[in-house]
């Protein structure tokens, strides 16, 4: 599958702030791992971590790229990533129309 540019694929990945999340994709994109970012702000996070249950507002990314980029870019948001051990979820999309597919097929470097 690492060579499959015509499967789409998409990666989640919460962040503490706008400007962080905002940095992240702008290096995705300008390096070529993705096509786009959609920002979600105001998110409120609930979650264990180290044995305790804790809150916290961020706001969720959601990046479009194909599955022959998606192990980089996955590797590559968690370097970008404030926090220490940032939950970044990749996956293959099975199901999209011809034009979506052909722009992530597209993905070049900025």
């Amino acid at each position: 599958m690492k060579g499959d540019r015509q499967t789409p694929a998409l990666i989640w990945c919460s962040f503490p702030d706008e400007q962080s999340a905002r940095s992240a994709v702008d290096a995705l994109l300008h390096e070529g791992l993705a096509a786009c970012g959609n920002l979600l702000p105001g998110m409120t996070s609930v979650f264990v971590w180290n044995g305790a249950k804790d809150t916290a507002r961020e706001f969720g990314l959601l990046v479009k790229t194909n599955v022959a980029l998606l192990d980089h870019a996955v590797a590559r948001l968690a370097e970008l990533h404030p926090y220490e051990e940032p939950a970044v979820l990749g996956w293959r999309c099975d199901a999209s129309p011809p034009g979506t597919v052909a722009w992530l097929a597209g993905i070049a470097p900025l």
